[in-house]
């Protein structure tokens, strides 16, 4: 028995290590790109960076704790079958579903902004029209392939890529 809590001991600190570890990387490739510094520009909003630096932790830390406890994102459900009358909860559950389409509207915004931030770091677009000779419609293109992302998307949901069966 005192044998296997050394064990779990080196694991829980291994575990630790390793998730701070890659959380050190992903907010490093973050402020790296100057994604909020961005954001913040854009928006004219600079007195509100700390609520935009709070926002993204928040989101990290919540995403991580309902990816490795997945029953985490399943205590709402039970919660309001024991609060609410079965009317209400199909009210709750329409509820749910325009959240979360506007939740994946701004996912999807941060992720697309986050990959333009990278590619224009790396100067990719820039060299690639250079390479090609592409002048004049490269908006277009860009524009393009977000179009193409969208539609092949929503096509993996719609075909229920994220939950067959």
């Amino acid at each position: 028995m005192i044998q296997n809590s050394g064990v779990y001991l080196f694991l829980a600190f291994y575990g630790v290590s390793a998730g701070l570890l890659v959380s050190a990387g992903i907010f490093t490739v973050l402020l790296a790109v100057g994604l909020t510094p961005r954001f913040v520009g854009t928006t004219h909003t600079a007195r509100k960076i700390l609520l935009y630096e709070g926002c993204i932790t928040a989101g990290a830390v919540i995403g991580t704790i309902f990816s490795v406890i997945p029953v985490m994102g399943q205590a709402g459900k039970w919660l309001r079958e024991q609060l609410f009358s079965e009317k209400m909860v199909e009210v709750l559950d329409i509820g749910g579903e325009v959240f979360l389409g506007i939740a994946g509207l701004f996912i999807g915004m941060f992720v697309g902004c986050l990959a333009l931030a990278i590619a224009e770091m790396l100067d990719s677009i820039p060299i690639f029209a250079r390479r090609v000779s592409y002048r004049h419609g490269l908006g277009i293109a860009v524009l393009a392939v977000a179009i193409g992302k969208l539609l092949g998307s929503l096509y993996y949901f719609w075909q229920g890529g994220i939950c067959p069966g």
